[in-house]
């Protein structure tokens, strides 16, 4: 089989990833495994802005306040302050290789540029381009990227595996090229900017969305991933059956959307003091339970009173993309429906990026970082993703060579792959997580689901024993597992918090602690039988 050396290997080319190249390509060469097409990144789908403490009416204290009230008792405070003192600065390095941020047209304006407010923020703090943030930051990184010497980009391959040695060091990943063929790239240090599980769904918030690719193959090293079952649902996706998925941003109501009912009533403000600005968990499970008692597929979210130039100022992508569909949300309200959006678990990590595996790092929403609790704030995501990038290049700039150590062998199948059975088992498992695990999810339903997933593991893996080494395969393998591990996660939380809400244990804990797994818990589960 090829192999090659590296130095630093970065799998994963959304804001995360190409903000740790950029940085790590001043002290250490950089190599970057992406999709060839970056529209499978989630970055590229971030529509709100960035929040961060940019406003003198604004201080570190509340932003910290506010993400500890929405992540529900489960933050880790440390890791709070770090990101929410380290955003300002971030900014900033955006600012110089320059994204376009939209500015305030108000010349009497304390800031520069225009800051907006979301879903559980006291303060109007998220800086953005127009509605499509994510594109603009995303473009602006891969533009300083290409033309950085110390950067090589491969989009030529898919990483299906990581590398260990006899030492348990990550030692790089094994990626199969466009043709299928096998190629190890040997690193001294490796970082994982995957993204998040939304894709164990079958309705998500994004086109191509990951489904925990890089979680799990960090657990076969055995890195110890954390809060595996808070899995967010953004409370408003474009309700089209018929067309792809598309985000309505939290932005829309953060500037005065009203949520509707089937009758064309308010029904937030009944709910919760804070309305349509209420946590994500709390509107997504609003609106679920409004969908539930009206049979109705969809809510509206109405904008109309802003009026037409405002729309049209604040939401320019929005308001196209939902023109190309038919609907004016000038003139019309807009369907929407709660989807799978953003992992709040993942690979445990320190404030560097390291996780449990000496060389192993993961960043954005592959890791869990203790940022987001039980529920992430709307925009702390990509300030998530500078911030930690930016920490674990600084980390990798000191980080000793890996001891030498022989390889584990590898000893693929032979057989061909099914790719049709591939993608049926993949309807499969998506199927089962959205009815047993979903916004809301009962003791019985995470039962079946554990028989469920694992009856479907048994059937996956005589395959994956079997056949020659496949990235549609290998998908579905770590993404199931996974699967079994958010499953297990979810049956051991015996009660309810912020993402994980259960009618069976409705009270939440006295003293709530985070979820930890090893894929080594899954695996004596299946010995004992």
């Amino acid at each position: 089989m090829p192999r090659s050396e590296h130095d630093v290997l970065i799998v994963g080319g959304g804001v995360a990833g190409l903000t740790l190249a950029l940085h790590a390509a001043g002290s250490r060469r950089v190599t970057l495994v992406r999709p060839a097409s970056d529209d499978q990144s989630a970055s590229r789908w971030a529509q709100g802005g960035i929040a961060a403490v940019l406003s003198p009416q604004d201080d570190f204290s509340a932003h910290i306040a506010d993400t500890l009230v929405a992540g529900a008792g489960l933050c880790d405070e440390g890791a709070v302050r770090f990101t929410v003192e380290q955003g300002p600065s971030a900014i900033e390095w955006l600012l110089s290789l320059g994204v376009p941020f939209t500015r305030d047209p108000d010349p009497a304006s304390l800031y520069p540029y225009h800051l907006t407010r979301e879903g559980g923020h006291g303060a109007r703090r998220i800086i953005h381009a127009e509605d499509a943030t994510g594109r603009a930051v995303l473009d602006t990184l891969m533009a300083n990227t290409l033309a950085h010497p110390d950067i090589t980009i491969r989009d030529d391959l898919t990483a299906i595996g990581l590398l260990a040695d006899s030492r348990g060091q990550c030692r790089g990943a094994r990626c199969l090229g466009s043709h299928g063929e096998a190629t190890e790239l040997l690193a001294a240090d490796t970082i994982l900017a995957t993204g998040g599980a939304s894709g164990l769904y079958r309705h998500t918030t994004s086109p191509n969305p990951a489904s925990g690719e890089g979680m799990l193959m960090a657990a076969e090293l055995g890195a110890e991933l954390m809060n595996l079952e808070f899995q967010q649902f953004h409370p408003t996706c474009l309700y089209d059956p018929e067309g792809s998925p598309f985000l309505i941003s939290e932005a829309v109501r953060g500037e005065g959307g009203h949520l509707l009912n089937a009758q064309g009533e308010r029904f937030m403000p009944a709910l919760d003091p804070r309305a349509e600005l209420a946590p994500r968990d709390i509107v997504a499970r609003a609106i679920d339970a409004e969908m539930q008692r009206t049979g109705s597929p969809h809510v509206w979210l109405d904008i109309r009173h802003l009026g037409e130039h405002a729309i049209r100022h604040h939401f320019p992508t929005i308001h196209s993309h939902c023109l190309g569909r038919g609907l004016d949300i000038t003139q019309q309200p807009i369907p929407v429906v709660p989807a799978a959006h953003y992992s709040c678990g993942g690979i445990a990590t320190n404030l560097d990026g390291a996780s449990t595996v000496p060389h192993l790092y993961a960043i954005g929403e592959a890791a869990c970082t203790g940022l987001h609790g039980a529920n992430r704030m709307a925009s702390n995501s990509l300030l998530e993703c500078l911030v930690f990038a930016r920490s674990c290049a600084a980390r990798l700039a000191e980080t000793p060579p890996p001891l030498e150590a022989p390889l584990a062998e590898w000893q693929p199948g032979r057989q061909p792959v099914d790719l049709e059975q591939v993608r049926r088992w993949r309807l499969t498992m998506r199927d089962i997580m959205t009815h047993r695990v979903a916004i809301v999810r009962r003791d019985q339903g995470l039962e079946a689901a554990a028989h469920e997933l694992g009856e479907l593991s048994a059937e996956v893996g005589e395959m994956v024993a079997e056949s020659v080494p496949s990235a549609p395969l290998a998908s579905l393998w770590h993404a199931l597992r996974l699967a079994r591990m958010s499953v297990n996660a979810a049956r051991n939380r015996r009660e309810s918090r912020g993402l994980h809400f259960n009618p069976d244990c409705p009270q939440p804990a006295r003293h709530p602690r985070p979820s930890r797994l090893h894929l080594s818990d899954l695996e004596q589960a299946e010995r004992d039988g």
